[in-house]
């Protein structure tokens, strides 16, 4: 009787072991997955890293792709490249489930900006660096956290879920850009061409920083983005400024005098109309920004800001507004390369930043009126001589085509409550915001696929986006994978 009474004990507890191994959440199965695998993820995460992503290296992005395209075939997912004339590919892999009632895309991008190799201090932008900052590790490299991570978070995810035998129950699509650092212009006639590829009920943007807090993020929206370049002109070449100075134009003067006018002290935009069509914020997502972490007094010691557009205002809320941002600004020399000289030409470049409900062709137009409005000709091309004799102020103005508006999905959509269950399942609180500061091309992507897009951000808020000096915090790539596990077991 004893040895029955053992054995049974025994049974009990090898079932109990059983159940708790198969009844493990994907976040678990991801944690114990990582744990199991870590130096073998990051040995795998730097190999990627190592291979050169920007535009002007075409090579490059397309051994990018060509990888991913390997990585999802060992995987047994069925890939292939989707491509458009004069564009790097779209990288694409279908999993479908037998009986699957959803479809879940996983976007991300595996380009990265372009890199001014001397500007980077701690390693070359594609030798990627493991070193500890402030106690943490963090790996150094182009496209560390924007956004070579969660194309690997998403694979890595798949691998933990195989590994535990947690089956999908919707069917799951890989979508990776190669230009969207680059405003994506070929996106929306690819996804197009491709319709019955892309179909999702929800696509999962997995892009840009999380919370400054450090809490995960999951964002329903994106402000749009368009560009112009203003050139304005004085003398045909560049005069002796003791000669010439208090008598020619100079154009570096013309050109901030007209910038400074576009706004107010405040940083409130005077551009007319430019606040014209806004879409309001709705009570829940109003509720949203409510409950949202307050980050801007940490924010104001990290920058080194001695004070703050916006009369006060927190950050979350004026980025639920357009904006006008000079980018940069060309005129003449300084430094040790200065001259005594006035410049022929001034060049500035504008970035608008559009919520829903501001159209980017109008919000080009309006900074074009404006311009006119203080006197200058406004023309599309460099001015002939004759132009320039005939008319005291002209400035040239380029608007950027590759450009897109703003996108909001409502945060009370069933999809949406489902996505912020899943993420609370694997990284508990979570912070919920109706739009990002940076722009993705949504629209495209909505407009193309006849979805809804919702962004789930992955990198550390201070990975010097778009600088030198790209990081990742290592602990956010592996809280990646747990998160993107959870969001691929959506129903």
């Amino acid at each position: 009787m004893k040895q029955l009474a053992r054995m049974a004990r025994w049974c009990l507890s090898f079932g109990y072991l059983v159940t708790t191994v198969v009844a493990q959440t994907p976040a678990q199965a991801a944690r114990r997955y990582v744990a199991a695998h870590k130096t073998e993820l990051l040995e795998r995460f730097t190999g990627f890293l190592k291979i050169p992503n920007v535009a002007a290296d075409p090579d490059g992005l397309r051994r990018n792709a060509d990888l991913l395209i390997s990585e999802l075939k060992k995987r047994g997912v069925d890939a292939q490249l989707l491509t458009a004339a004069g564009s790097p590919p779209v990288v694409y892999g279908k999993v479908d489930v037998p009986g699957a009632k959803r479809t879940i895309v996983f976007y991300a991008h595996y380009d990265g900006q372009p890199v001014t190799p001397s500007e980077w201090t701690v390693t070359a932008p594609f030798k990627p660096l493991v070193k500890n900052l402030n106690g943490e590790p963090r790996i150094w490299a182009r496209g560390a956290g924007d956004d070579k991570s969660a194309i690997f978070a998403q694979l890595a995810a798949f691998d933990a879920l195989r590994s535990a035998g947690i089956p999908l129950h919707a069917n799951v699509r890989f979508v990776w850009d190669g230009e969207e650092e680059a405003g994506s212009p070929h996106l929306e006639a690819i996804l197009d061409t491709h319709r019955n590829l892309i179909a999702g009920d929800v696509w999962l943007i997995c892009d840009g920083p999380s919370d400054q807090s450090g809490k995960q993020s999951i964002v329903f929206g994106a402000r749009g983005d368009s560009h112009l370049e203003i050139t304005v002109y004085g003398p045909s070449h560049g005069l002796h400024s003791g000669h010439y100075g208090n008598w020619a134009p100079n154009p570096a003067m013309m050109l901030a005098q007209l910038l400074a006018g576009m706004k107010d002290q405040s940083g409130h935009v005077l551009v007319p109309h430019f606040y014209d069509g806004i879409v309001p914020l709705s009570t829940t997502e109003k509720k949203a920004l409510a409950n949202a972490p307050v980050n801007d007094p940490m924010l104001i010691k990290a920058f080194a800001l001695g004070h703050t557009e916006g009369a006060g205002a927190h950050l979350l809320e004026l980025i639920n507004l357009p904006a006008l941002n000079v980018t940069g600004v060309s005129a003449g020399h300084t430094g040790e390369h200065a001259t005594n000289t006035i410049p022929a030409t001034a060049v500035a470049s504008i970035d608008l930043r559009l919520v829903v409900g501001s159209d980017w062709r109008k919000q080009q137009q309006r900074i074009v009126d404006y311009i006119r409005s203080r006197g200058y000709l406004v023309v599309d091309t460099d001015p002939s001589n004759d132009t320039l004799l005939t008319h005291p102020y002209v400035a040239k103005v380029v608007r950027d085509q590759a450009s897109y508006n703003a996108v909001r999905t409502p945060m009370d959509l069933p999809i949406a409550q489902e996505v912020i269950s899943a993420v609370r399942s694997a990284r508990g609180d979570v912070v919920a915001l109706p739009t990002m500061g940076g722009s993705l091309p949504l629209e495209s992507i909505e407009r193309a696929a006849n979805t809804r897009t919702i962004i789930v951000p992955i990198a550390n808020y201070d990975d010097n986006q778009h600088a030198a000096d790209e990081n990742l915090r290592l602990q956010n790539l592996w809280d990646a994978i747990e998160t993107m596990a959870a969001l691929m077991e959506i129903n």
